[in-house]
């Protein structure tokens, strides 16, 4: 079992650097929840690696959490406030290590990357085989014609080039812990988003929200509603529309810290 366990969370990191591979060639810098999501749908947890530890998180994305960190020791990924992503190094490794068995023995025993081995370029689509191919140009097409012909062309595509927009934060409008203690924290009513009882404040230079609560003792389950609303919510490990997360207190004052950025959250 364990050897079999090994193999599975060997293969979730070569999805996890693969998934960022893809995400950067589109632009993209996805969350964690995002990630590891993608890497647990390519290789499935089994019944061991499914069960629930507390809080609400599965044996195996702890397992697989605790082993990304592999990756970004090693230079191969960088896990940002906006999002993770792979880096260039982590590029050449693919190419370097293209098997999961490959990967997994570079990280274990700390094989650097060949220098040859060059950032890879972005993979360009294939053209599709019922796609018309462009005629060849002319051959006695001078150039004072061509650059004549790609004037125009080219002062349409300025024109429709938009404005570039000053940034904006990327944080909500608002943050709510809406779960069974609504009554607790003064909420007329449980699993609310609406009500002010149960909103989050902002500390904007640790970019988190903070809520501390004083809870008697027990287990309580909630999730991390975004502006006052279920459209947008978080569970367990940070996954849109997730499992509950899980708080098995002793009772007192605790501390509930949302970070938008990985939308996981943690307790103190």
């Amino acid at each position: 079992m364990a050897k079999n366990a090994s193999d599975k969370l060997e293969a979730r990191l070569k999805a996890v650097l693969d998934g960022l591979a893809e995400a950067r060639w589109a632009g993209g810098n996805p969350n964690a929840g995002v990630v590891l999501a993608e890497a647990v749908k390519q290789v499935p947890f089994d019944e061991h690696e499914a069960f629930l530890l507390s809080g609400g998180i599965p044996r195996g994305h702890k397992a697989l959490t605790t082993a990304t960190a592999k990756l970004a020791k090693v230079g191969w990924m960088v896990k940002g406030r906006s999002g993770w992503s792979i880096t260039d190094d982590g590029l050449r490794a693919l190419v370097a290590f293209p098997t999961v068995d490959a990967l997994a023995e570079a990280l274990a025993e700390g094989t650097p990357i060949p220098a040859e081995v060059a950032v890879p370029a972005a993979p360009t689509k294939a053209k599709k085989a019922s796609e018309p191919t462009a005629e060849k140009a002319p051959a006695k097409r001078t150039a004072k014609k061509a650059a004549a012909a790609e004037a125009p062309a080219a002062e349409a595509r300025e024109a429709a080039q938009p404005e570039e927009q000053p940034l904006v934060s990327d944080q909500p409008q608002s943050v709510a812990i809406a779960g069974d203690f609504g009554a607790a924290l003064g909420a007329e009513s449980d699993w609310e988003p609406s009500l002010d009882a149960v909103q989050m404040g902002l500390d904007a230079e640790a970019a988190q929200w903070r809520r501390t609560v004083d809870l008697p003792a027990g287990t309580y389950t909630f999730k991390i509603a975004i502006d006052r609303s279920w459209d947008e919510n978080y569970g367990a490990f940070g996954f849109p529309g997730g499992a509950n997360h899980e708080l098995k207190h002793d009772g007192g004052p605790v501390t509930i810290v949302y970070n938008h950025a990985t939308k996981d959250v943690t307790f103190s």
